[in-house]
């Protein structure tokens, strides 16, 4: 296909497409002139993965570049190429760590390692978790990782039903944009949800607002 079908059926425009193929985030299409190229079904794809990245995972193009870098690296297994890919999609770690949060680091790997999980100690996520724990300690005072046991709890359930639905035949690549675009898309889900029902269930234990009229 051409480039303007292409971004027909993408549903991205002909200037990103180039800024895209600028920035190697698209391989190149095949020449069929001096000026003009074809374009596949797995620049269709790629550009699918590319915006669900950037629009509902907000994923700056630089982490977007690393992502598609490590699904394509044939060198990697494929639990290598879902922990970079995973470590692609951020946050950055804070920039100067007080003493606040590396203690709570250390908590936190300490929790981690309790529940038997094996991850890479310098994953964003301990840093996310470490300073979630800094913020309760400075709102709450002394608490450990344990208040998390819930939500790790939680995860773990959630975790394995997703990766239950990925099928790994379908070769590294396919597989890691899986489990990608689900972690993309499943993670602000799950905040809505988390957010929609206790709402509700404030209501059911506090009583609720009278609507008007």
């Amino acid at each position: 296909m051409r480039m303007s079908e292409l971004a027909r059926r993408s549903a991205v425009p002909v200037p990103t497409i180039k800024y895209y193929l600028r920035e190697g985030l698209l391989p190149p299409g095949t020449p069929t002139s001096a000026t003009q190229a074809s374009y596949g079904e797995a620049h269709l794809e790629r550009l699918r993965l590319i915006r669900v990245l950037r629009e509902v995972g907000q994923v700056p193009v630089a982490a977007v570049g690393a992502v598609l870098a490590a699904i394509d690296d044939p060198g990697l297994a494929l639990p290598g190429v879902l922990a970079l890919a995973h470590h692609a999609l951020g946050p950055p770690p804070p920039a100067g760590p007080d003493e606040a949060h590396r203690t709570a680091r250390t908590a936190v790997l300490e929790f981690i390692a309790a529940r038997g999980w094996q991850v890479d100690p310098a994953a964003p996520s301990v840093d996310v978790l470490a300073a979630a724990l800094a913020a309760l300690r400075r709102v709450h005072g002394p608490c450990g990782p344990e208040v998390f046991t819930p939500y790790a709890a939680a995860a773990e359930r959630i975790a394995r039903e997703e990766l239950a639905t990925i099928d790994p035949a379908a070769g590294p690549g396919d597989t890691v944009a899986q489990i990608v675009v689900g972690t993309v898309v499943f993670e602000q889900a799950l905040l809505a949800l988390r957010r929609l029902a206790e709402e509700h269930y404030s209501g059911e234990r506090f009583g609720r607002p009278r609507q008007p009229g």
